[in-house]
């Protein structure tokens, strides 16, 4: 039996179902708390240290720049919330149907982002 393999493999021309965008998220966002650790951890320094260093950070938070990247983290971090309940769900067999797993692929991206929209309208 003689089975024609393709040379090249073509990433871009494969088409992931929605569970796969999610775990590719879950990583991605996993990746990005970890890098954004120094600075989670500066800002919580500044914010301890003193009335002034404290002040100072209130003046950088409020910069549009400085909202949109801690408003990416907050989205990190609940993304990486969701996806990771629902690994355990999988993990725990509560979700033993394939209908049941995309479901919840798309309930992880619809609570991560509406929790997002919320808090971060609240925080802005």
């Amino acid at each position: 039996m003689h089975k024609q393999r393709p040379k090249h493999l073509a990433l871009h021309l494969i088409k992931l179902p929605l569970a796969g965008y999610v775990s590719i998220l879950h990583r991605v966002s996993g990746m990005l708390l970890f890098l954004a650790l120094p600075l989670l951890l500066w800002a919580l320094q500044a914010s301890l240290r003193s009335i002034e260093t404290h002040s100072r950070l209130m003046e950088i938070l409020q910069q549009p720049l400085s909202r949109l990247v801690w408003l990416g983290l907050l989205w990190a971090f609940l993304h990486h919330f969701c996806a990771g309940i629902r690994y355990l769900a999988i993990d725990l067999h509560l979700t033993s149907s394939l209908a049941k797993a995309r479901s919840s692929s798309k309930w992880v991206l619809g609570i991560s982002l509406l929790l997002t929209v919320l808090i971060g309208a609240k925080l802005w």
